[in-house]
């Protein structure tokens, strides 16, 4: 995730949760309820088609969800009062309610607990910086990739997100930069789970957000995080939406790797590195490397200097993220000299690198941790 919580300045439901009775039971599979956020506008447009309404009315809606971001058909006030009525009953705009929101960095940090509609928590932050307002999305709750220094994995991987659950919460976090006169200019899949592992969902969210009619929300402006699902990235290197790509790698050898990552064991170093120069030949754009620094564990000078050797000569960029300790686990974050130390052997051998303070370490920081906190629904 790009930045995380420090110790909050504001919580507004600090000691509150929810009333069991207002907790939604888990609903099967099959069962759960779609919103207007999973349809694409060609989806949309047959839905209205079929119902006998002019497919037209889809532009409408297209425009009030994701222009103008009203909360609810109600809003929508060119619609006539009886389609409104109807799609309210059939068709909601969003399965994602939200449960708990907790403000840091004086405002600009803003981390926001969802539920869904079969009572699964999610978390998605906005980022407030001075030239950029990023929002970080989750695509799973949970997450099977089990990487050893991650709060959300502890648990495992309960299901995959849907498309509109995870517009859902950019739309949120939109409504939220709003409120602030800003607008939101990046979006990360960094959040909760492997969007590679949700490969399906993640590119049609991708392209409901990218249609001119909606948000209109250009591609390049996307990351699509990955730990390194290998036929995914070459699958991604053909796809029509020119998003980023960032590879989690977090270590230089396969030993280390194995360790902190285990899907390396099925995807080992040369077999993910081998996919990313694919990715770069094909696309022409560079990788961004994800590696989070932990003291003691792959923190020292010999291994920025095995990292440089193993990634010199590609079209890459390396992100060094001090690590955000999660209380029930052992990891920690170096000291700062240590970490300047690590990113300065990458730029003397010639790795572009940038490192990455995340906003704070103290509460609510590494993802998954707020969603620990809050009471099974």
């Amino acid at each position: 995730m790009e930045a995380t919580l420090a110790r909050p300045e504001l919580d507004r439901t600090a000691g509150r949760t929810e009333p069991a009775a207002a907790r939604p039971a888990r609903i099967p599979r099959a069962e759960r309820p779609l919103g207007l956020y999973d349809a694409t506008l060609e989806e949309l447009e047959e839905r209205l088609r079929s119902a006998g309404e002019a497919a037209y009315r889809a532009r409408q809606l297209y425009g009030w969800a994701y222009k103008r971001l009203a909360a609810d058909y109600g809003a929508m006030t060119n619609l006539p009062v009886a389609l409104r009525a109807r799609l309210t009953a059939s068709l909601p705009l969003s399965t994602l309610s939200p449960v708990r929101e907790i403000e840091a960095d004086a405002g600009e940090t803003i981390k926001t607990l969802y539920r869904t509609a079969d009572g699964e928590l999610i978390e998605t932050v906005l980022m407030l910086y001075p030239d950029r307002a990023t929002v970080c999305v989750s695509c799973q709750v949970g997450c099977a990739v089990g990487c050893a220094f991650c709060a959300t994995g502890l648990g495992g991987l309960t299901r995959n997100l849907s498309a509109g659950e995870m517009v859902a919460q950019v739309v949120g976090a939109a409504r939220s930069a709003r409120a602030r006169g800003r607008a939101v200019t990046n979006i990360v899949m960094m959040g909760m789970g492997e969007p590679l592992q949700n490969y399906a969902s993640t590119m049609k969210m991708v392209a409901i957000l990218h249609d001119a009619h909606g948000m209109n929300f250009g591609a390049r402006r996307i990351t699509v995080s990955t730990s390194g699902v290998v036929p995914r990235i070459d699958a991604l290197a053909t796809e029509p939406y020119p998003v980023n790509l960032a590879v989690s790698l977090h270590a230089p050898n396969d030993e280390m790797r194995d360790r902190l990552v285990p899907l390396n064991r099925r995807y080992p170093i040369a077999a993910l590195l081998g996919a990313c120069r694919r990715y770069i030949a094909a696309t022409g754009r560079r990788v961004s490397f994800e590696y989070a620094l932990m003291r003691g564990i792959n923190d020292s000078e010999e291994t920025a200097g095995e990292l440089a050797v193993l990634l010199r000569g590609m079209l890459c960029h390396v992100n060094v993220i001090p690590l955000n300790p999660v209380d029930l686990l052992p990891y920690e974050r170096p000291d700062r000299d240590g970490i300047e130390r690590f990113a300065t052997t990458l730029r003397d051998a010639g790795i572009p690198t940038t490192v990455r303070y995340s906003r704070g370490v103290e509460i609510a920081a590494a993802c998954g941790q707020l969603r620990a906190q809050e009471p099974a629904g």
